[in-house]
């Protein structure tokens, strides 16, 4: 095989890596101005050098003019690799500043007081990773702070000076108050429905004296009523104060 073949031959494998390379740049749906980025009018304007000295039979300078295109169709691929998760996260992040925009409308640090911290912890560290450019971590944060938010409800915020339902209970002895997990949901104040003593095993069971066993409960636990229909509760359930009942 002549020199001439040789160098014919490595300028036509060049000129379909560059067809590649820009095909692989080109083919993702992703908006125009990151696509068309300087890296990528880059690899065009050479792959054209490269082209025009293919057809004028000047494979060398063809081979040479294709070799920088696929550097730079390469260097277009991580350029748009590294737009999209930026675009990804800082949806994320404005996803997440929009719903703790709106927890406050619903006076959610009030209504509920642990998903608010928790969104609010979660929207703090995707700011910090984001300015850490830890994508990955930026993201899967602000997706936890929403769905900490995800079940708030958008019911208008309590008045002021109205009693909370309470948000914990002090177990007292079964042989006078008859102290159950089924007694204790079915009260007003509570769920008010003792089907749902279930409610407060999960809410408590890392707390329980047997996990495994929702019946033994003890005098003294301090129970956690978890809100079930997005209503307002509050501190710890006293005696002799009238508290609504749940609807």
């Amino acid at each position: 095989m002549n020199r001439k073949l040789i160098v014919f031959s490595v300028a036509m494998l060049f000129m379909t890596q560059v067809i590649f390379a820009q095909a692989i740049s080109s083919e993702m749906d992703i908006p125009a101005g990151i696509r068309n980025n300087r890296f990528f009018v880059e690899s065009v304007r050479l792959t054209l050098l490269a082209q025009q000295a293919f057809d004028e039979g000047n494979y060398l300078a063809s081979t040479e003019f294709s070799q920088e295109a696929v550097r730079f169709a390469s260097l277009s691929d991580e350029y748009v690799r590294l737009q999209l998760i930026i675009r990804e996260t800082d949806l994320a992040i404005a996803a997440a500043r929009s719903r703790l925009d709106f927890a406050v409308t619903v006076n959610a640090a009030l209504r509920y007081p642990q998903e608010y911290s928790t969104a609010q912890s979660a929207y703090g560290e995707a700011r910090s990773y984001r300015t850490a450019e830890s994508w990955s971590d930026a993201i899967e944060a602000a997706h936890r702070s929403l769905a900490a938010l995800a079940h708030i409800s958008d019911l208008p915020p309590v008045a002021p000076g109205q009693i909370f339902l309470p948000s914990q209970y002090t177990v007292r002895p079964w042989v006078i108050y008859g102290d159950s997990l089924w007694n204790i949901a079915g009260r007003a104040w509570a769920f008010n429905d003792p089907w749902q003593w279930r409610r407060l095993y999960e809410a408590n069971r890392d707390r329980m004296p047997q996990p495994g066993n929702p019946d033994l409960i003890h005098p003294g636990m301090i129970l956690d009523i978890p809100s079930i229909r997005g209503e307002v509760r509050q501190g710890m359930w006293q005696p002799g104060v009238v508290y609504p009942a749940l609807p």
